[in-house]
């Protein structure tokens, strides 16, 4: 802006967004050799032509004007788009900034010096557009945004310029300085080539550490209005869909900010323990990725159908083997802690090198709640990745019949409608039980399964006390027939013997898989836990009683709790008639593999290191004993763990010798815990009055008929002293649950979510409505860590530690930790990486250094008109109200400013000023409480 004298005239749109509102004005500097006729000359023609060229209160001007030839160049500013000189100099090849400075020093506009030629002979190639990258939120009005830039990384490529603010990694934003951190501009031969560089440009950007408005900027280069050349400077305020920004995941940060937190704090569920050392990642044993995969049990579910697949099990002479591996091993081993990640490695190798399988039970039972309450993994995307990996054979899952895979009774509906979407999900076997041995609580989940129609039926009949003890008469040889008979007239493919506390005897096996081998026209699946240490003989009694199906666990994750050995019940019966032809040198293999797995997850092993035959007493399913011995060291009552085994068992025989599997065992410990902990034993209860105890809520629900009625009901006096005046149902549970509005429940969560709640997010929330809210706050915090280490995952990392983490397949990141600084005095330390070679900073606040004068802030609630709350980060520059005050709506109570903005929080109800949280000076952040109103 100047004339040949080297006289500077200025011409602006000042924004005056502090006092908010807008002003035109035109400047002129001081010219000592400009003509005050020429200087009125000049204002006047640069109003006339904002005038002519429609300018207004939405766009800026800037020109040249040459007062010898009367002649102006300008251009039209869009202050969103921020269109300016630059775009003028791209498409001209005129360097703007280099003319002004030029006529500042007295050169004329066409000399040879700063040579712009006559105004129709200027050349115009092409199409550029230029945005400004700023720290503006674009999701709360383009308030300010500041604080420290932890990755900076700019676009770069043809058609693209670049012209640098603020930005860069390690730079602090501070509220009082311009927000502006980059100007890009893009060109191109058509003005659509010039967006879609554009585009490139911005998705290239990755400014992590504060929000910027390049969300807001996409958007507005996509639109096809603006892409027309028909948007006028209304149009932002005439398309609201200019602000509908998806979800922005930035997961590489989410990843480093949970590092740091475990790093520094440790992780909640691992109970504070620390690896003593790194540990390197388990061996994966080899397989070529480019063989073909045999094909397997589910290829020929799938191709015979269940009626014809069954037959087909019934005519087997091998013995078919269960690997429980990936659900009941470590729900029994290690209380269900067993990571995604550990059984997606191994996955494809058992695809290629053991076809032979039967199936793979890997879902359902305790599984469903662990993977979303301590895991922080989606049960539903483990059942669909295991599945991508594993084509070939059969996947099994637990399920708890009416009780679905929760703790209570669900609806009918919700029932039905799990089984499916588990079916299309990649389920194939269903074993459904119930844990009273109650038959009509497993009928509607049966008859889902039935209905489907490529999915097996495998109804579970749970095994107690010794049917060669005629003093447990309850259950005797009599009693499994007659239940076996009905669950094959119910439509069962399969039965399954379910011996979920390893009872069953060696000679027992054999005489029950005998009888009903005589007896049925299905196949018998035996299910055992090797607590006692001899339930390997008892698989090997059943075998030779003709038994088609058993359940087995890789030889370092069997025993104990767990399941009998299967790598040796598959070396026993090599060259045997019931020969499992599966690979023993590949299963050794696997061991290898799952025992360094285990390594990973030691604060959780706590099962009995051998055998005991103190199961044979208190009965204890293999996952209820690592449950409860756990919940008993948790309580200080370690050392009274003998007591409260004999506890537990005379719990058992006051509810009337009850069928003890999930949810009834858990039951039982609950009432067991109760009385321990209060000095109370089971003949002392008997002599208490109805409705003196408070007792557990699950207690009172299964006597009170919540779970089923066990085969003779329950003992009149326990129950009348547990439900007082409460009365008992003899009903179906499931009858007594109105339907469940699937759809209305599914808005409603929808609308909670703030997206379109998918069937994975119905069912999760239908079965636990609570872990599912809190599993999606952890996702909303950091996103899915599925594919970080295991030992990362539950220990952080050691300095120097380096790992890989996939965060979507064919992306991965390397991070390594580099050191960890002292505290501030805040008790914040930083955490220095390297991502990706690069460095990345993280904070952390120490939670065992913080001061205890620390100031922390209360969050409001936006949706509370009592609770003023601050808009955007800021300093508080004014506190208008004192406590005590009346106020009206819309009263000021407190000014905030940031990047050269002040904003006013005011009263969004009437009332008596409560509480005031903050102090002038003080900073704040986005939803920090300020002020309290009563009404």
């Amino acid at each position: 802006l100047g004339d040949s004298h080297g006289n500077i005239i200025h011409l602006w749109e000042r924004d005056c967004s502090v006092q908010r509102r807008h002003q035109k004005v035109v400047e002129i500097a001081p010219a000592v050799n400009l003509d005050p006729k020429v200087r009125l000359e000049l204002c006047d023609a640069a109003v006339q032509i904002s005038r002519t060229i429609g300018y207004d209160n939405a766009g800026t001007v800037e020109f040249l004007y040459d007062v010898d030839t009367k002649e102006w160049f300008f251009i039209e500013m869009n202050p969103r788009i921020q269109v300016e000189h630059t775009v003028t100099e791209i498409v001209t090849g005129i360097d703007l900034v280099r003319s002004q400075i030029l006529v500042a020093q007295g050169h004329r506009l066409h000399d040879s010096e700063i040579d712009i030629p006559e105004q129709d002979k200027i050349p115009c190639n092409g199409h550029a557009v230029q945005c400004r990258v700023t720290t503006e939120d674009p999701t709360k009005g383009f308030a300010p945004d500041y604080g420290k830039i932890s990755s900076y990384r700019s676009a770069a490529g043809f058609g693209i310029r670049l012209d640098a603010g603020a930005g860069d990694a390690g730079a602090v934003i501070t509220p009082f300085y311009d927000s502006m951190l980059v100007k890009v501009t893009a060109f191109g031969p058509r003005f659509d080539i010039a967006l879609q560089r554009m585009n490139r440009a911005l998705r290239e950007f990755r400014i992590r550490g504060v929000k910027t408005n390049i969300p807001f900027l996409e958007n507005l280069i996509l639109h096809e209005q603006f892409r027309s050349g028909n948007a006028t400077t209304r149009f932002i305020d005439e398309v609201p869909e200019l602000f509908k920004f998806s979800v922005r995941r930035d997961r590489a940060t989410k990843v480093l900010k949970y590092l740091s937190e475990v790093t520094v704090n440790g992780n909640d569920t691992a109970k504070g323990y620390r690896l003593p050392k790194a540990l390197p990642q388990a061996r994966i044993p080899h397989i070529d990725p480019r063989a073909s995969i045999q094909e397997g049990s589910r290829n020929r579910l799938l191709k015979l159908g269940p009626e014809k697949f069954v037959q087909e099990i019934l005519a087997e002479k091998r013995l078919l083997i269960t690997d429980t591996t990936m659900r009941d091993a470590h729900q029994s081993l290690i209380a269900t802690r067993m990571r995604t990640v550990d059984m997606l490695n191994i996955a494809p190798v058992i695809a290629h090198r053991t076809p032979e399988l039967f199936s793979l039970e890997m879902w359902g039972g305790a599984t469903f709640d662990t993977a979303m309450r301590f895991l922080k993994e989606c049960p539903w995307e483990r059942l669909r990745e295991l599945r991508e990996r594993i084509p070939n054979i059969c996947f099994q899952m637990l399920f708890r019949g009416s009780n679905a895979v929760g703790y209570s009774n669900y609806p009918d509906n919700v029932v039905g409608g799990f089984v499916k979407h588990a079916a299309e999900s990649g389920m194939d076997i269903f074993r459904i039980f119930d844990s009273l041995n109650y038959l009509p609580n497993m009928k509607v989940a049966m008859e889902a399964v039935r209905d489907h129609g490529k999915s097996i039926c495998e109804a579970a009949i749970c095994y107690t006390g010794n049917i060669d003890d005629p003093k447990r008469d309850k259950y005797s040889l009599k009693y499994y027939i007659q239940k076996a008979k009905e669950v094959e007239k119910m439509g069962a493919h399969i039965l399954c013997i379910k011996d979920m506390a390893g009872l069953c005897l060696p000679f027992s096996a054999k005489k029950l898989i005998t009888a009903l081998k005589e007896e049925l026209g299905i196949p018998i699946h035996f299910h055992t836990h090797d607590s006692s240490g001899i339930n390997a003989a008892t698989v090997l009694a059943a075998a030779d009683a003709g038994v088609d199906i058993a359940d087995l666990a890789i030889a370092s994750m069997s025993g104990s709790t767990s399941q009998p050995n299967l790598n040796s019940i598959v070396a026993a019966l090599k060259g045997q008639e019931r020969d499992s032809a599966l690979d023993l040198a590949s299963l050794n293999e696997f061991s290898d593999y799952w025992e360094e797995v285990l390594g990973y997850y030691k604060p959780f092993d706590t099962s009995p290191r051998s055998g005991t035959a103190e199961v044979y007493v208190h009965e204890m399913p293999g996952g209820q004993f690592t449950n409860l011995k756990e919940q008993a060291n948790a309580m200080g009552l370690g050392q009274r763990w003998p007591e409260i085994a004999l506890t537990y068992a005379e719990v058992n025989q006051l509810f009337g010798d009850i069928i003890k599997v999930t949810p009834s065992s858990k039951v039982v410990g609950d009432m067991c815990m109760f009385l321990v902990t209060r000095g109370i034993t089971c003949q002392d209860l008997l002599n208490v009055p109805p409705g003196l105890l408070d007792f557990p809520e699950s207690v009172i629900d299964m006597l009170g008929g919540g779970l089923g009625q066990p085969d003779g009901g329950w003992p009149k006096k326990i129950q009348k002293i547990v439900l007082g005046d409460k009365k008992a149902t003899t009903k179906r549970p499931g009858e007594l649950a109105p339907p469940c509005d699937l759809e209305e429940t599914r808005s409603k969560l929808t609308e909670k979510l703030g997206r379109k709640a998918s069937d994975d997010d119905l069912y999760s929330h239908l079965m636990y409505p609570q872990v599912f809210a809190d599993f999606e706050k952890f996702l909303n915090d950091y996103d899915r860590l599925t594919g970080l280490p295991t030992t990362a995952f539950f220990y952080g990392l050691s300095i120097g530690e380096e790992i890989s983490v996939e965060i979507d397949p064919g992306k991965t990141l390397f991070v390594k930790l580099i050191g960890i600084s002292e505290p501030d005095s805040n008790g914040k330390r930083t955490i220095f990486y390297e991502l990706n070679g690069m460095g990345r900073e993280a904070q952390v606040l120490d939670k065992s250094l913080a001061p205890k004068d620390r100031i922390t802030r209360r969050k409001g609630d936006p949706k509370e008109p009592t609770h003023a709350i601050a808009p955007i980060p800021g300093m508080v520059t004014e506190v208008n109200a004192h406590v005590g005050n009346k106020v009206k709506e819309g009263d000021p109570l407190i000014t905030l400013e940031a990047m050269k903005m002040l904003t006013t929080v005011s009263a969004s109800a009437s009332g008596t000023v409560k509480e005031i949280l903050a102090a002038v000076g003080e900073t704040v952040e986005s939803d920090d409480l300020l002020v309290v109103i009563e009404r």
